[in-house]
């Protein structure tokens, strides 16, 4: 069933759950994944509907992490009725004012000050043994998007041995620091794109990919994100105002702000090794082209973290030769 047929299936069992008909499926939000998502209004109150084909997403992760997300006391999407062989989801609705739209300047204050907030009601809820552990074995699956789809493919590279030894040095230390991090519930891609300007703030979206580990790394996804950036002064403070929350509360952060700072931005570095390939996979396999707009944003902040730690200077020439540009005379600085 594809296309046209599915819509109509889809059409045809929203109609029967809400005993309504006839209703119109208006598209409310594009995703990375095969997911389609769509706004249905009905007797004055509006519903999305999830669209996830059995053959490519599973619905059942999306309404257990649901679950754990109400309980742990944030704003999610309220699953109605679902229809797990299908792959069908009827959710309350978050509303349209999305984050990624309402920041600015003057509103990102308040607006990661909720964010964190809700960010450390769900840390805190943690138990291991619920989420699937974001564990070595994941970890190096998604750096390997970086060589497969975003040298290999989208710059039509194959490193040499010297360069393949460069690459994997420098992913055996991020894996280390990554792996040596307490474990908390991660969203996975706790994003201003997957966050909602709602009562109670935030809405929060997407996290059925939701795993067990790395602490920073909600963190490293909400301040370095894939589609705004921020100076690093903000940035800094932002963290450390995330940093001073999570001590009192009593979660497993590093007691020096230096050493939770730089765990921060070693799993960041994870993430945006991950995310060119995933840009660059989602252009060359699902032809969504426009991902590959902001793959400069994210070199970009590869640069940054690879040019402060001298561990990584390997990492910062390799770049450099990928993306054919030269080493400023005289060398880095370090």
């Amino acid at each position: 069933m594809r296309g046209v047929d599915r819509q109509s299936e889809l059409k045809c069992w929203v109609e029967s759950r809400l005993s309504l008909s006839p209703l119109e499926l208006e598209p409310a939000s594009a995703d990375a994944s095969f997911r389609r998502y769509f706004r249905v209004r009905s007797a004055g109150q509006s519903f999305i509907v999830m669209d996830a084909p059995p053959a490519h997403e599973d619905c059942r992760p999306f309404v257990q992490i649901a679950g754990l997300m109400a309980e742990a006391g944030l704003n999610v999407p309220r699953v109605i009725a679902e229809d797990f062989a299908r792959g069908f989801l009827l959710l309350s609705d978050l509303g349209t004012a999305g984050y990624l739209q309402a920041l600015n300047a003057d509103s990102a204050d308040a607006l990661f000050r909720d964010a964190i907030d809700a960010l450390l009601r769900w840390q805190l809820a943690s138990k291991p043994g619920v989420l699937p552990p974001y564990d070595r074995a994941l970890l190096t699956r998604e750096l390997m998007l970086f060589p497969d789809w975003y040298v290999g493919r989208h710059r039509a590279l194959t490193l040499n041995a010297a360069q393949s030894a460069a690459l994997d040095s420098a992913f055996k230390l991020i894996l280390e620091n990554n792996l040596a991090q307490p474990a908390v519930y991660v969203h996975r891609d706790f994003m201003p794109r997957n966050l909602m300007v709602a009562s109670p703030n935030p809405g929060v979206l997407d996290f059925q990919d939701a795993v067990y580990g790395p602490v920073t790394y909600d963190l490293a996804s909400l301040f370095k994100d894939a589609f705004i950036s921020w100076d690093e002064e903000r940035v800094l403070d932002w963290t450390v105002r995330y940093w001073e929350k999570a001590k009192r509360a009593g979660l497993p952060v590093a007691a020096d702000f230096g050493e939770f700072y730089r765990d921060f931005e070693w799993m960041g570095l994870q993430r945006h090794l991950k995310v060119l390939g995933i840009f660059a996979r989602l252009n060359y396999r699902d032809g969504k082209s426009s991902y590959l707009e902001d793959t400069p944003r994210f070199i970009g902040y590869v640069r940054a973290v690879a040019g402060r730690y001298a561990a990584l200077r390997p990492l910062l020439t390799l770049l450099d030769e990928i993306e054919n540009r030269p080493a400023p005379r005289g060398g880095y600085t370090f």
